[in-house]
């Protein structure tokens, strides 16, 4: 079961989203995914995120299978708090190490990139960033870090760092959007498959 946690200024309308609910959809697992449009307030995000995670780790478990939630940018920050949270697995995507920081940048309006819908970032949304901080993940195994050198927004060695010890695969050059992303798709829903033997992927 997938839930995906998109970036900033992203949507379900994402080219990663697509391509995720397309192959779910091929293998007949179309209730098996979920990706929510995400409020631009990371309180709000989580209060909604949360209890969705929850609900989805619990039916796949009573039907023998698990959670892995795929987050993207900032989504990859959420979707690691919630795998702390849960005790769920997480594949990451170009993920936001430090959220507040990060995204002290983006404070004023802006508009979605999929459909323009115009919102607000606010210095208090960049405070609720912090409640959602991990300093350091812990059984790394449960992790798998998709990171580009040539992300042109973060910086892909504080990824690198931030996961040692989880399964990573290193793109060289590359962008933050991963628009190559169809390469990659196979190496996301193998490690999602494998989430019921949390040893099954090495660290």
């Amino acid at each position: 079961m997938l839930l995906y946690l998109h970036g900033f200024r992203s949507s379900p309308a994402s080219a990663k989203a697509r391509q995720l609910a397309q192959a779910m959809a091929e293998r007949g697992r179309r209730r098996e995914w979920a990706c929510p449009q995400l409020p631009a307030s990371p309180r709000e995000a989580m209060e909604l995120a949360e209890p969705l995670a929850r609900d989805m780790q619990r039916h796949a478990r009573a039907n023998g299978g698990e959670l892995t939630l795929v987050g993207s940018s900032l989504g990859g920050y959420y979707a690691t708090w919630l795998a702390e949270r849960l005790g769920c697995r997480a594949a990451l995507l170009n993920p936001v190490v430090h959220g507040a920081r990060d995204l002290a940048t983006q404070v004023g309006e802006h508009l979605s990139y999929h459909d323009g819908q115009p919102f607000s970032f606010t210095a208090g949304h960049v405070d609720e960033l912090r409640a959602y901080a991990v300093a350091r993940i812990t059984r790394p195994s449960r992790y798998y870090l998709l990171a580009a050198t040539g992300d042109e927004v973060l910086d892909w060695r504080e990824m690198r760092d931030h996961y040692a010890g989880a399964r990573q695969h290193i793109i060289e050059g590359g962008d933050h959007g991963i628009s190559d992303f169809e390469h990659y798709l196979p190496g996301v829903l193998a490690f999602a498959d494998a989430a019921a033997d949390d040893e099954s992927i090495p660290g």
